[in-house]
């Protein structure tokens, strides 16, 4: 028998309906109704599930309506509105698109769960990654989701409540969703792991520190919780920010308050009147990023200042950073060929009380070009210094697994591909299938197999080269202190 037929028979549910037929295993119930998805060889996956009904703009979500009859999801559903980028070429300006999706080896037993938060934070949606070897080796369900992001997902006026945690409450809404149906694909909703990259690791974080959790386990990849930029670090001549992620709720209503008048609009409904691409031609730069809102009900204050005062969630935590995680920003943002002079004046632009120090530190004829020498820096300044604050402050409350991927090319985001490897994955397939275990491993017993964060080491993932290094002195953290 083939096994794809021997799988099939095996995962037949019997009585389904109340009419003692058996429903393929294909097809879930849900609180809103039946769901089909599609076998592949050895898993399950539905796409296209509406985890929330189409958000009003600038409200918070609401569950979905129930539907009669059984609804294909073998297609994933609209990305939420996003003007895509150099990095990505997706467009769209559809609101209707909040939508899950679900990959699992079978739909019977309690299988621990992971809810992935993709990242950017302006760009992408949940089906871009494909779970099918994490599900089916590591023996879990697999949920990605979308959110709404950019102007629409973090976007305030003065009265206008939830301002700025838009997108924060989508992800809640999409826990909430799992805690209700996960059972279904063969999920144990009490055994839920949040994970994320980026932007989506600095909402588990948020997550972590605001209500009480719908999660078990947390895991962040390159988090920038505790980011703040220096003058020209992120792009050419932006000034310092004080933090990365985040903007006091006032602060963001009333850079909203600015874009209404622009736009001819004084009150909230005006704007909701607009059509989507007109807010997405606004300037870029709240289309790239879009800061989460402090000071409100998620987020009663700084994230930074509950990490300090230890007000977050008591759960297993695996997080970490790549070893040059800077390098994509100054290809991205810096194109243009720089001198060992540029690079001279960035130090002073950046650091112009210390520039000497910097200098002296980082010298330019340490590295193969001014443009590495300044992304080693900023790595460390930027990445490594807060990544370390962050799992410092997580470690005195909760278990903290620390990890640094340091693959050939570790830069921001590289660790994703190994954990979500599609067809045409041509990278190292043996740290691939560690770091699988290593994550589902985390997901199911709350450790991914080397030793609690000690202040000092982290597990370093490399092909071939898998163990603890002192990230402190690698990333010049002595100095930067």
């Amino acid at each position: 028998m083939r096994r794809g037929t021997m799988l099939l028979a095996a995962l037949m549910l019997v009585g389904a309906c109340g009419t003692g037929e058996a429903m393929p295993s294909d097809v879930v119930e849900l609180d809103t109704g039946q769901v089909r998805g599609e076998q592949r060889d050895g898993h399950l996956r539905f796409q296209g599930v509406p985890y929330a009904a189409k958000p009003e703009r600038w409200k918070p979500p609401v569950k979905a309506e129930s539907w009669s009859g059984v609804r294909e999801a073998t297609k994933p559903g609209s990305p939420c509105p996003q003007v895509g980028s150099s990095y990505s070429e997706t467009k769209s300006t559809e609101e209707d698109c909040l939508f899950a999706n679900v990959t699992t080896a079978s739909t019977s037993g309690r299988k621990p769960v992971l809810v992935w938060v993709h990242g950017d934070g302006a760009i992408g949606a949940g089906h871009y990654f494909d779970a099918e070897r994490l599900a089916r080796q590591g023996d879990v369900v697999v949920v990605t989701f979308n959110y709404r992001m950019g102007v629409f997902g973090g976007f305030g006026l003065p009265g206008l409540e939830h301002s700025g945690e838009f997108g924060l409450l989508d992800q809640r809404a999409a826990l909430e969703w799992v805690q209700r149906n996960i059972a279904a694909f063969g999920g144990d909703p009490g055994n839920v792991t949040l994970f994320g990259v980026s932007f989506g690791a600095t909402a588990v974080g948020a997550h972590l520190i605001g209500q009480q959790p719908l999660f078990h386990k947390a895991i962040m990849h390159s988090s920038f919780t505790l980011v703040d930029v220096p003058k020209g670090a992120w792009f050419p001549d932006l000034e310092a920010l004080p933090s990365l992620a985040w903007r006091a709720v006032p602060e963001i209503q009333e850079i909203g308050k600015m874009i209404g008048a622009e736009l001819g609009c004084a009150d909230v409904e005006c704007l909701r009147r607009l059509p989507a691409e007109k807010l997405l031609d606004y300037p870029q730069i709240m289309n790239i990023f879009q800061p989460v809102g402090y000071g409100g009900e998620l987020l009663p204050k700084l994230p930074g200042e509950s990490l300090e005062a230890g007000e977050f969630a008591d759960v297993p935590i695996l997080a970490g950073s790549t070893r040059d995680e800077h390098t994509s920003f100054v290809e991205l943002f810096r194109p243009e060929p720089m001198s060992a002079e540029d690079y001279s004046r960035l130090v002073r632009e950046a650091f112009p009380d210390r520039a000497a120090e910097v200098e002296r530190e980082y010298p330019v004829g340490a590295y193969a070009s001014p443009k590495q020498a300044w992304a080693a820096l900023l790595t460390d300044r930027v990445w490594a210094r807060a990544t370390f604050r962050q799992n410092t402050l997580y470690a005195k409350k909760a278990p903290v697994y620390a990890f640094e991927f340091a693959d050939q090319d570790a830069r921001h985001s590289a660790d994703i591909d190994f954990l979500f490897p599609d067809a045409d994955f041509a990278k190292d397939r043996g740290l691939s299938d560690h770091m699988i275990k290593a994550w589902t491993d985390f997901a199911r017993t709350g450790d991914p197999g080397w030793p609690k964060f000690d202040g000092k080491y982290v597990q370093s993932l490399a092909p071939g080269a898998i163990g603890p290094v002192d990230f402190a002195a690698e990333h010049k953290l002595a100095f930067w202190r």
